[in-house]
C-alpha cells in the first residue's frame, strides 16, 4: 500500500511538471511571437522613416532645380516661398502611397547681396501616420566671379590655342573652338553649344582635366537694371560719380586712382582701414590717361625725365622745348645709363613735383566726409575717399560711375566698380595683398555696361619718342598687371592690339610687342575681345584664376541666378513647427 501511494504521488508530480513545462513553452512562444511582431513593426517604422528621409533629401535637389530653372521664384528681400506642395514620387515617377512633400525656399543672413546671395531650401516629407522628416540645405547664388572665362558669343575668328592654360571654370553660351596648337582646361568646361569638332577645330585638341559638358542650359548675361541697384549702393557711401560718355576709344575724362596708405606706420598697407581712392576729372580725355600722338612725344607734358638728385625734379618733354637745360627733349626721352625717362597719368603729383588739387588741366574731387587725423601732413588729405567701413561707415563696397572712367593704382579693400560707359585701364591695377596668398583680403570687380579696354598709351605700351627713334619703355614695369574680375556687357580688349611694336618688350623671355598681360581674376564678356596677335603685336596673355571669386566674391557683383549647394542639415521636426516660423528663426539667426 505504501509503495502504491508513492508511485501514485510520483505520477501526479510528473503531470504537474508537464503542465508547468507546457505553460512555460507556451509563454515563451507567445513572447517570441510578440517580440517578432514588435520587431516587424519597428523594422517597418524604420523603413518608413528611411523612406521619408530619402524623399526629404530628394526634395532639396528638386527645390534647387526649380530655382535654377526659374530664378524669379526666389524671394530676394525676405520671407519665403513655397516651391512645391503635393504627393511624393518614387524613382520611377510613381506616387508614393500616403506620402506628401513640401519644399520651401527663402533668403537667410544678410540679404542685401554685399557679401553674396545666400538662402535656404527646406524639404518636409510626411506620411499619414504622423511620420515626418525635415531637411535643410544652405544655398548661394553663383557669382559671375566664379568663372575664369565666360562668353555669350564666341567669335568665328578667335579660338583657344597656343597652349592656353585656363585654371578656373569655363562656360560659353556658344560653341567652343580649339586650334591644333591646343589648350588645357584645369576645371570643368560647360557650353550651351558643343566643342567644335569640324574643320580646323577639334575637340581632341583640348585637354579637359575635370571634364566637359555640352548642351547645358544657357546662362544669361546680367541685365542693365543691375546698374540702377549698384548706383543706390554707391550713393550711400558717397562713392557715386558722374562723368561723360562717348569719349574716343581708350579715353576718359574721369579717373579713379586706388590708393593704399600706411596709416599706423607698421610698414605695410594691408590693414583693414588703409584703403582709399582719389578721383580726378578734366575736360581733356587724352591728358587724363597720359595719351600721346604716335611717334611724337615732343610736346608731351606727361612724359619726360628727372633732374637733380635729392630731391629729383621731373621735367616734361615740352618743358625742354621752351627752356635750355643743356640737352634736348629727345635726349630727355632716351633710355641711357643714368637717365630714367618716364610717363605719368594726367594729374599725377610727380608731374608738378607736388600734389595740386587743381593743376590747370584738371582737378581732384574733394571728400566731403570726416578726415582721419592720421592723414594730417598729407597735402591730399581732403581728397582721399575712404573705401572701408571703418572710416566710411556707409560704404557698401560699391563705386559707381555714370559714364566712362579710367582706373589705376593699388587697391586695399573689397570693391565692385560699375560704370554705365567704358572702363579704361590706364595703368596697372593691383592688390595691396598678393592674390596668390589666397586670403581674399582684397578683391575688385569691374562691371561695364559697354567695354573694358586697356588703353594704348606710352604708359601701357613701348613708344617711339620720334619717328626715327627706337621703341622705349616709359612705365615702371614693361608688363601690364590687372588684379580684377572683369565683366563687360560687350568686350574686354586692348586698344590697337594689332599695331605698334612686335619685339620691343619681352614676355618671360619671349620677344613681344607690349610684354605680358598678367591678369589675376576672371573674364566675363558678351563676346571675346582681342588682346594681341600671333604676329607679336599687343600682349601675350598670362592669366591666373583667383579662387576668391567663388569663396568671397566682390560686393554686389552680378550673379548668374543659379544656386549652388552649400551646407546640409538634418532638422529635428520638433524644432520645425511650420515654414513661416522656421524661416523667421533662420532669418533672425536663431
Amino acid at each position: 500500500m505504501s509503495m502504491l501511494r508513492i508511485v501514485r504521488n510520483e505520477r501526479g508530480f510528473a503531470f504537474a511538471v508537464l503542465i508547468l513545462v507546457t505553460l512555460a513553452v507556451a509563454s515563451l512562444t507567445g513572447a517570441a511571437m510578440v517580440l517578432g511582431t514588435n520587431s516587424r513593426l519597428i523594422s517597418n517604422a524604420h523603413e518608413r522613416q528611411d523612406m521619408l528621409e530619402t524623399v526629404a533629401d530628394d526634395g532639396l535637389e528638386g527645390g534647387r532645380a526649380l530655382l535654377n530653372s526659374n530664378p524669379a521664384l526666389y524671394p530676394d528681400t525676405g520671407g519665403y516661398t513655397e516651391l512645391y506642395n503635393g504627393p511624393a514620387f518614387d524613382a520611377n515617377g510613381q506616387p508614393i502611397q500616403g506620402v506628401t512633400l513640401s519644399i520651401y525656399a527663402g533668403p537667410v543672413g544678410i540679404t542685401s547681396g554685399q557679401y553674396g546671395v545666400y538662402g535656404a531650401i527646406v524639404s518636409v516629407a510626411r506620411d499619414g501616420g504622423r511620420g515626418i522628416a525635415v531637411r535643410r540645405s544652405q544655398i548661394m547664388q553663383e557669382s559671375f566671379s566664379r568663372y575664369a572665362y565666360f562668353t555669350d558669343i564666341e567669335p568665328s575668328n578667335i579660338a583657344f590655342g597656343s597652349g592656353d592654360q585656363i585654371f578656373g571654370p569655363v562656360h560659353s553660351n556658344d560653341d567652343i573652338k580649339i586650334y591644333s596648337s591646343g589648350a588645357t582646361f584645369h576645371k570643368e568646361v560647360t557650353t550651351a553649344g558643343v566643342v567644335a569638332d569640324t574643320g580646323q577645330f577639334r575637340k581632341s585638341y583640348g585637354t579637359f582635366l575635370e571634364g566637359v559638358r555640352e548642351k547645358v542650359p544657357r546662362i544669361d548675361m546680367p541685365q542693365t537694371a543691375e546698374f540702377a541697384r549698384l548706383r543706390v549702393q554707391a550713393q550711400a557711401g558717397g562713392t557715386a560719380f558722374t562723368a561723360t560718355s562717348g569719349n574716343p576709344t581708350g579715353r576718359a575724362r574721369l579717373r579713379i586712382e586706388f590708393v593704399a596708405i600706411d596709416l599706423n606706420g607698421d610698414g605695410d598697407v594691408r590693414d583693414a582701414d588703409e584703403g582709399f581712392i582719389r578721383v580726378y576729372q578734366s575736360n581733356d580725355a587724352n591728358w587724363v590717361v597720359g595719351a600721346a600722338p604716335i611717334d611724337d612725344l615732343k610736346d608731351s607734358e606727361t612724359c619726360g625725365h628727372f633732374h637733380g638728385s635729392s630731391p629729383k625734379t621731373f621735367v616734361s618733354a615740352k618743358a625742354h622745348t621752351t627752356h635750355n637745360y643743356g640737352h634736348t627733349w629727345l635726349d630727355a626721352l632716351k633710355r641711357d645709363p643714368g637717365n630714367d625717362p618716364r610717363c605719368f597719368l594726367g594729374g599725377d603729383s610727380t608731374l608738378f613735383n607736388e600734389f595740386r588739387a587743381n593743376d590747370g588741366k584738371g582737378s581732384w574731387l574733394q571728400w566731403t566726409g570726416p578726415v582721419d587725423p592720421r592723414l594730417n601732413g598729407r597735402a591730399d588729405r581732403n581728397y582721399l575717399f575712404p573705401i572701408t567701413r571703418l572710416l566710411n561707415p556707409n560704404f557698401k563696397g560699391v563705386i559707381f560711375v555714370d559714364g566712362d572712367v579710367a582706373i589705376s593704382g593699388v587697391l586695399r579693400g573689397r570693391v565692385t566698380l560699375a560704370a554705365t560707359g567704358n572702363i579704361i585701364i590706364a595703368d596697372d591695377i593691383t592688390y595691396a595683398t598678393d592674390p596668390s596668398v589666397g586670403t581674399c583680403d582684397d578683391i575688385l570687380g569691374l562691371f561695364s555696361q559697354k567695354d573694358i579696354v586697356i588703353a594704348n598709351t606710352p604708359i601701357n605700351a613701348p613708344w617711339k619718342p620720334s619717328s626715327g627713334s627706337d621703341y622705349t619703355t616709359y612705365d615702371d614695369t614693361k608688363d601690364e598687371w590687372v588684379h580684377a574680375f572683369v565683366l563687360a556687357l560687350n568686350q574686354f580688349w586692348v586698344q590697337d592690339y594689332d599695331s605698334g611694336s612686335k619685339t620691343a618688350e619681352k614676355c618671360e623671355g619671349t620677344n613681344w610687342g607690349r610684354g605680358c598681360l598678367y591678369l589675376t581674376g576672371g573674364i566675363v564678356q558678351r563676346t571675346r575681345g582681342a588682346v594681341g596677335t600671333t604676329g607679336g603685336t599687343g600682349y601675350l596673355k598670362r592669366y591666373s584664376y583667383d579662387h576668391c571669386g567663388v569663396a568671397a566674391p566682390p560686393p554686389y557683383f552680378p550673379t548668374t541666378g543659379r544656386f549652388a549647394r552649400a551646407q546640409y542639415f538634418d532638422v529635428d521636426p520638433a524644432d520645425f513647427g511650420d515654414a513661416e516660423s522656421y524661416f523667421q528663426k533662420l532669418q533672425a539667426g536663431i
